[in-house]
């Protein structure tokens, strides 16, 4: 993670300077104040979990990102290689989630057993097309906290054999398609076979935000806002806002 004053304030800091935090706490320069630099080193470990990209302002207890006029400012930027986001199932909503989630700059893996289905020229969008069972294609791909992955398959069959092997291993996200029935009959057979329900409990479905999606495209772009929500440490809120001297 890197760190840089952008706005002094009123302190004695200099603009630009600049620290280095390491994801073991290990750091490299300073911004001038050796008080601050432990504040940021203190911050990172969130800050990472949230892949931030935000800027924030000192105060006396800490940092906020609330915007604070004088107040010294920092921009605080996580530097790391994309995001990877593995799409099982390439179905029609797998097919506009390859679309997205290429715009929105993931590398983007589509899993799925069907030649017809999984080929780069139907999924020119794709970084990966792997046409191979499911399972066997799951288990060889490394996943950690920058690994975002849902499961869109053609039945609730497939999604089981996928998630059991995605649970435990650290992805960021994990989704599943269907509905409330459906999916819950997924998660009680995992239950029954002893995965822990704390990691059963992280699964995000039925997925996605509730927009009233119903083409596929939408249905992506439900999927694709949830991401991004756990991955920014967003709400998943409207935005709408008026001051009280504009509320009728």
């Amino acid at each position: 993670m890197q760190a840089s004053i952008l706005e002094p304030g009123l302190s004695d800091l200099v603009a630009g300077a600049r620290l280095l935090v390491e994801s073991d706490g290990t750091a490299l320069g300073t911004l001038g104040d050796e008080a601050l630099d432990e504040r940021v080193r203190g911050y990172a470990l969130d800050a990472f979990a949230r892949h931030a990209a935000e800027t924030v302002y000192v105060t006396e207890s800490g940092l906020s990102l609330r915007t604070l006029s004088g107040a010294t400012s920092i921009y605080i930027e996580v530097v790391e290689s994309k995001p990877v986001f593995i799409i099982v199932g390439a179905g029609h909503i797998g097919r506009c989630l390859a679309k997205l989630a290429d715009f929105l700059d993931f590398h983007v893996v589509v899993v799925d057993d069907r030649e017809d289905f999984a080929n780069e020229e139907r999924l020119p969008e794709a970084d990966e097309v792997i046409c191979d069972d499911y399972e066997a294609a799951l288990g060889h791909y490394e996943m950690n906290a920058n690994t975002f992955v849902v499961m869109v398959t053609r039945g609730h069959k497939q999604d089981e054999v996928s998630l059991r092997c995605c649970l435990g291993r650290g992805a960021g996200y994990l989704g599943m398609i269907g509905s409330k029935r459906r999916t819950a009959t997924v998660i009680e057979h995992l239950r029954d076979e002893g995965f822990d329900a704390a990691e059963l409990a992280r699964i995000h479905t039925p997925i996605g935000l509730d927009i009233g999606a119903e083409t596929p495209e939408e249905i992506a772009v439900s999927i694709m806002a949830e991401v991004i929500m756990q991955r920014r440490g967003g709400t998943g809120q409207t935005m709408y806002h008026r001051p009280a001297k504009l509320r009728t």
